[in-house]
């Protein structure tokens, strides 16, 4: 048995023992929250075998299973890494319906599975011998940590996604919204219409600003609960126009179409930006591979040339 097996199985063993010591009963003490809630509660807490959970993974038994010990991992995840305000911001950009502990599951969830896509490698390096158990350690931790980022990354980029499509939406949302008031409608009213005969993400979101309304809220704040969402410049800009003109008396159709305007001229000039940094980008082929070969072509019978005559 080599060193890197070896030491791959005491890790395993180790981590198995830890896991069990640590769920004993007299490891596990209730908290003083937990011994207080049920005499502040108003109604008694149901079963908990009754009680519906909603799971965050392909594998709902398994997680069941392991609940408590990523629970556990979740509020130790939390402590290190924090930014709970930045998370949960995200997941509102990213129109996410999970709370900020079931993204932090899921985290656990995906540097679980690089720590074992790690621990298999290193069996697979250190199976012929030779190898240092602390690198393939190192590789192990590593894989973990990369799963734990790449779902952060990946839901930053799942928000840039959704707002360049609510972005695409934006200019025919406010035409039509333009559209509806112009014939008679009022603001309540049109947004409604658009909402039902509309799909994609800002019909969501001006849904979602419906039933804000629907529920007390007046019509502007539900519409900057749709700009603090999401962040984009130009829906901010909406909600301050639209403000404006329900409160002033403004023409709302002039400025629905003065905002779908601006957002056509704003999207032709990231255009013209992407172009730009596209031209460039293909100036690198051009002059590291093109040239060289070209220069190469021309140069080379000359080359032969003189070797011949020598």
């Amino acid at each position: 048995m080599s060193a890197a097996t070896g030491a791959a199985i005491g890790l395993l063993g180790g981590s198995g023992l830890v896991l069990s010591v640590s769920r004993l009963p007299a490891m596990r003490r209730p908290t003083l929250d937990d011994r207080l809630a049920p005499y502040l509660r108003d109604s008694a807490r149901p079963s908990r075998l009754l009680a519906g959970r909603r799971t965050v993974t392909p594998f709902p038994t398994l997680e069941r299973l392991v609940a408590p010990l990523l629970s556990d991992a979740v509020g130790v995840l939390e402590r290190v890494l924090g930014g709970t305000a930045s998370v949960r911001r995200r997941l509102d950009q990213a129109g996410r319906g999970m709370t900020v502990e079931e993204f932090r599951a899921q985290q656990m969830v995906w540097a679980t599975v690089g720590l074992l896509a790690g621990l298999c490698l290193s069996l697979l390096l250190g199976a012929g011998g030779g190898v240092s158990p602390v690198p393939l350690l190192v590789l192990s931790l590593g894989s973990a940590v990369a799963g734990l980022l790449l779902r952060d990354q990946l839901l930053t980029r799942e928000v840039s996604r959704r707002e360049q499509r609510m972005m695409a939406e934006f200019p025919t949302i406010a035409e039509l919204l333009a559209l509806a008031v112009a014939a008679g409608e009022g603001p309540i009213g049109a947004l409604e219409r658009i909402t039902r005969i509309s799909k994609g993400e800002l019909a969501r979101e001006l849904a979602r600003a419906l039933a804000d309304a629907r529920s007390g809220l007046s019509l502007v704040q539900s519409l900057q609960g749709i700009a603090a969402r999401t962040g984009l410049a130009a829906l901010a800009r909406f909600v301050d126009g639209v403000a404006i003109a329900v409160e002033r008396g403004t023409p709302l159709a002039d400025v629905l179409r003065a905002q779908a305007v601006d957002v056509r001229e704003a999207g032709k000039r990231a255009l013209l930006e992407a172009g730009g940094r596209k031209e460039i980008a293909m100036m690198v082929p051009v002059v590291f591979l093109v040239l060289p070969v070209t220069v190469l072509f021309a140069l080379f019978p000359g080359f032969l040339g003189f070797s011949f005559a020598g």
